[in-house]
């Protein structure tokens, strides 16, 4: 869902794609030494490894507790729950009743109620979304958005993160509410650039609600939880009493206090909360090719339209099936989701051609980095022990490699972001280096390997490259000599890199826009010190009328801006602590800091005028005059990042 919580927004949403899935090889790769010999998946091995694996885990990242759940062959092999899901109470997690969050696995649930309406005939993948709500999505790019663009996340819609999640119910929308409120804008045209989107999602379950005649939670209580006889899931918020009892608590590390349970508006994209168990049903169900026990939930050809590749941008890279991404490797056909609230992490596998399905778990955002290597750690481990593939062989690399990572070099941000209201600040936040390394190879901090080490990959063919001593590949996808994106089996195709232009590169950005503000400060600073060491030497400032004015001004002007940005500053990182601020309840005080803001952009005339007249006054010293300029200079920078980065947009949208 979020991919994005307690820790810098924008960050979390590459690191939760990580997190996610992990892909195999693709059909090109070179020659492999035979395969380890794999374990026999029966419930004491697995239960032994995971009891080996989970708890030391768990106490690393400091999270509180955790739920497994392990299906084969129509049969639930092994749930099990790992430590606490009330703290305080001492209360173990228990696989059959504590439910948890599962993020946006929710989607999963969404996706399979409109594969549902579309197999009665009442819901077309391909028509225009239009057709199915009683608002208006806006062409763009002369084409329109269908369920189809929904399901494999290329709707082209900009990221939105308003009013997401609440934490009191008086705060928490209704679906139709957010969804008309405001329409993101479209960044891609549909059907071509993969775009991770939460309000995509949340607009398929409208369309759910709306062709059904059945409130969303509603429908999938009777469509979905009833026939699967899920007695410990729901999608209704708050949660209804009858769950209190049973819902694990959420939290930041396994040493502190609960947190309160997230109510999340756009429920169709991460709203669900349920057992364990009832996931197990879920998950043999879709095995099953849409049935479970005597209850069919699909009908078999639809089940198998669902799962299959839907979206392939890259040959030789996972694609995307029709709501489930694939995560192949080991040469296995693996579909699957993850999932992330502030507090809960989760990921959910089907390994299809084995009839094996994974789920796990956590309640606790814990350490960051040890959180995503928890269920790194359950998905790899249990895919290495019982279906593990040969080692790859590494194949040369071509000529061009050396002169090619040089070209690739550089700064890349993700295709899920906002560039049309102030959201783009999180672009600033998420750019993430791609560097030539001195052997002719390519790596990247954020693409590393179970020990925290940055995989390399060496170029073997035009534009595509492979991990060297790994299976994984990243593509670079050119538009002639320009770079398209580049992308890797690493992370599903719910999203690209791009390349950031200049003008947003972090480093640009932020020796500007931070020399800037720290000149203004020490402006500001400076201002009584020197007034009261004048005083004290009994040494008076030797302006006066107009010139007097505009020393002072430019002082006042400063404040402002200096105000402007801390207010801005503290906005943002308390936003990465809670997503309850990026809500409503904070509009009058970003007006309040717009207005201050657009107050200093007026006010910015006045460290101009005051460099002006320096200027032309013989009798001041040289570095005093250096000094204004660089204040004015400042200050006209503060307004052209006020304005490129949309601080002081009318829209509080974002």
């Amino acid at each position: 869902m979020v991919r994005q919580g307690t820790r810098a927004i924008a960050i979390a949403l590459f690191a939760t794609a990580i997190a996610q899935a992990h892909a195999a090889p693709s059909s090109g790769e070179a020659a492999s030494t035979l395969p380890p010999k794999a374990h026999a998946l029966t419930h004491d091995d697995l239960e032994a490894y995971l009891d080996g694996m989970i708890p030391v885990a768990l106490e690393r990242a400091s999270i509180a507790g955790a739920v497994v759940a392990v299906v084969k062959d129509g049969h639930v092999l092994l749930e099990k729950g790992y430590g606490y899901s009330d703290v305080a109470a001492r209360r173990p997690v228990d696989p059959a009743t504590t439910m948890f969050r599962p993020g946006s696995i929710s989607k999963l649930f969404t996706w399979t109620a409109v594969m549902q309406l579309q197999e009665q005939g009442r819901l077309d993948l391909d028509k225009d979304v239009n057709t199915y709500l009683d608002f208006h999505i806006p062409e763009a790019f002369g084409k329109p958005i269908t369920l189809r663009n929904v399901m494999t996340h290329t709707t082209g819609f900009e990221e939105t993160i308003k009013n997401l999640m609440a934490d009191d119910p008086k705060m928490q929308r209704t679906l139709e509410h957010s969804l008309r409120d405001w329409i993101p804008e479209r960044m891609y045209p549909p059907g071509e650039v993969p775009s991770y989107s939460n309000y995509g999602a949340a607009l398929a379950g409208y369309i759910v609600q709306r062709v059904s005649g059945e409130p969303f939670e509603q429908y999938i209580a009777r469509h979905i939880f009833r026939p699967l006889v899920m007695n410990h899931s729901t999608f209704v918020q708050p949660l209804p009493k009858q769950f209190a009892a049973d819902m694990s608590k959420g939290y930041v590390t396994a040493s502190g206090q609960p947190k309160p349970f997230e109510l999340i508006s756009m429920s169709p994209a991460g709203g669900l909360s349920a057992s364990a168990d009832d996931l197990t049903r879920f998950m043999m169900a879709h095995l099953n090719n849409g049935s479970y026990g005597s209850a069919q939930i699909l009908g078999p050809e639809t089940a198998k339209l669902m799962h299959k590749t839907a979206l392939q941008i890259v040959p030789g890279v996972p694609g995307m099936a029709l709501g489930f991404w694939h995560e192949d490797r080991n040469g296995h056909d693996i579909i699957g989701h993850g999932g992330d609230t502030q507090w809960f992490h989760s990921d959910l596998h089907l390994i299809l051609d084995q009839n094996v399905g994974l789920f796990i778990s956590v309640n606790s955002a814990g350490h960051e980095s040890l959180v995503t290597s928890v269920r790194r750690e359950f998905f790899d481990g249990i895919m290495d022990r019982y279906f593990p593939a040969a080692a790859a062989a590494n194949a040369p690399a071509i000529p061009s490699a050396k002169a090619d990572a040089e070209k690739i070099a550089g700064l890349y941000y993700l295709s899920r972001r906002s560039d049309s209201n102030f959201g783009v600040v999180a672009s600033l936040a998420q750019q993430l280096p791609i560097k030539a390394n001195a052997d002719g190879t390519i790596s990247a901090p954020a693409l590393v390997d179970k020990n925290g080490i940055a995989k390399k990959f060496r170029e073997i063919a035009p534009n595509r490259w492979h991990e060297v001593n790994g299976k994984n590949v990243f593509v670079v996808v050119k538009d002639g000599d320009r770079i398209n994106y580049v992308t890797s089996d690493i992370f599903p195709q719910i999203l690209v890199l791009h390349r950031v232009p200049f003008s947003r590169n972090l480093y640009f950005v932020g020796a500007l826009l931070g020399g800037s503000a720290l000149m203004l400060l020490l402006t500001v600073l400076f201002w009584p010190i020197k007034a009261i060491l004048r005083w004290r030497y009994r040494q008076p400032l030797n302006f006066s009328g107009r010139e007097l004015a505009y020393y002072r001004l430019t002082r006042v002007a400063a404040l402002i801006d200096v105000v402007f940005l801390a207010g801005w500053t503290t906005f943002f990182l308390l936003a990465s602590l809670s997503l309850s601020y990026l809500d409503v309840a904070t509009d009058p005080y970003l007006r309040a800091l717009q207005a201050l803001g657009v107050i200093g952009v007026i006010a910015t005339i006045f460290p101009l005028a005051n460099f002006w007249t320096a200027l032309k006054n013989a009798g001041r010293p040289w570095w005093t005059k250096v000094t204004d300029a660089l204040v004015a200079l400042a200050a006209i920078i503060v307004v052209y990042f006020s304005v490129t980065l949309h601080l002081l947009s009318l829209s509080l949208n974002y």
